[in-house]
């Protein structure tokens, strides 16, 4: 039946940034759809109120708290998910950082640096310590969240641009590696979506009024919109895609 090619059941699905917004959806979507989740983020407070919930709701999930900037802080969430579930079938990089905003001629190329170890050397890093797993288990689903602004520049947000630019190259560069494993890597591009992280975006007036007056649905995204997408690349259905930049950004670009 065309519903068990989205079936996650029997899956481990690693998701990082998934504390709130984006992640959390995805995290539980993934359990709906039968996946085993392991919730990570930076503080285990917070990991543990998903998992808990995810548990509440008839699903799977363990809560991981893990800096996706520090490489043994990466192995130990591999590693607890192996230990817990016995592999690692999907993963989903999506924590990412955006501590600035303005020109890029005049950044602090110590702020740079640190997004660079979270949102691009994080995704490589956790990608790098989930592919022997997922050989193991004979191929899996990478899925790296991208934006729009890595498409094209966003004023203001030059440096994250810049980050999410790499991410772009990165999916399409280990589709290649990793296609002879059968683990396919892919990415989301999600536009402006309502979360804490882009607050600055939809909360002021002039940012959210030019956005949805570029945008063809004239809106800005919810969280649980970007599932399906998520879903999709995660799953059956899209067991002949590797290397794509889905855009989800409501008909802006």
């Amino acid at each position: 039946m065309t519903s068990d090619l989205f079936s996650l059941k029997d899956k481990v699905a690693i998701v990082t940034g998934a504390s709130k917004g984006i992640g959390e959806s995805i995290a539980r979507g993934f359990a709906r759809a039968g996946a085993k989740v392991v919730v990570s983020s930076r503080k285990q407070d917070a990991v543990d109120a998903v998992a808990k919930q995810i548990v509440a709701d008839g699903g799977t999930a363990l809560g991981f708290a893990a800096h996706m900037g520090e490489p043994d802080q990466i192995q130990r969430l591999v590693d607890a998910t192996v230990m817990q579930y016995g592999g690692v079938d999907i993963l989903v990089n999506n924590a990412a950082i955006n501590p600035t905003f303005g020109y890029v001629i005049d950044a602090d190329l110590g702020v740079f640096n640190k997004m660079l170890d979270v949102n691009v050397k994080g995704y490589l890093m956790a990608i790098q310590k989930c592919a022997p797993s997922m050989r193991q288990r004979g191929g899996g689903s990478v899925i790296n969240l991208a934006s729009t602004a890595g498409l094209s520049p966003a004023m203001g947000l030059g440096l994250y641009s810049i980050t999410k630019a790499a991410v772009v190259m990165m999916t399409r560069v280990l589709a290649k590696e990793l296609g002879p494993d059968k683990i396919r890597v892919n990415a989301i591009a999600p536009g402006v979506i309502k979360t804490k992280f882009s607050t600055m975006l939809w909360a002021t007036p002039e940012i959210y009024e030019r956005t949805v007056g570029e945008a063809a649905l004239r809106r800005i995204g919810m969280p649980d919109e970007l599932i399906g997408t998520a879903l999709y690349l995660a799953s059956d259905a899209s067991s002949f895609t590797t290397g794509a930049v889905l855009v989800v950004d409501g008909g802006v670009n």
